[in-house]
């Protein structure tokens, strides 16, 4: 009902929209961009894009991996950005006070993966999401996912056993 309101243009509606899949948008885009500022722009430009866009939405039923796919090409173009910048690599970051220890840990365990991985982990683990899921949210085989996913664990597994 909330999802029929915000495409009929009940900007209340869209708001608290927005508030439920905060969370969620900002474990992906920092998946993605690692970086918060970052993650901030992402969101609030996946944010405008949705308000303006939310009437083309065709199945309300996939609003989430409709907005979570906009955000992922917010993030992208972001990405894409730096490396036309040609900016030197990003410094790590220290826990922060707001910031449990088992989060802390995940972040460290994402940077162990290869970059195509890091997105599957944060589906999976985080999101609670299907590999079926993941893999339309992606535009990829669900076959994909799965080599992904395990090879994902294998590259922690193996990163862990040399420490």
């Amino acid at each position: 009902m909330l999802i029929k309101k915000a495409v009929l243009g009940d900007v209340e509606a869209f708001l608290e929209l927005m508030d439920i899949n905060s969370l969620a948008m900002y474990k992906v885009a920092r998946a993605i961009l690692h970086n918060d500022n970052d993650v901030a722009d992402a969101i609030q430009d996946t944010i405008l894009s949705c308000f303006e866009k939310i009437h083309t939405l065709k199945e309300q039923a996939y609003f989430k991996t409709w907005l979570i796919r906009i955000l992922i090409n917010k993030c992208n173009r972001i990405l894409q950005h730096y490396k036309k910048e040609n900016l030197p690599g990003k410094l790590p970051e220290a826990i922060t006070p707001d910031q449990s220890l088992a989060e802390f840990e995940f972040k460290e365990m994402l940077e162990l993966v290869d970059e195509k991985y890091r997105l599957i982990l944060v589906f999976y683990y985080l999101e609670d999401l299907k590999i079926q899921e993941i893999a339309e949210l992606l535009e990829m085989n669900q076959n994909t996912v799965k080599t992904r996913l395990s090879r994902a664990r294998e590259q922690i597994r193996t990163a862990y056993l040399k420490e």
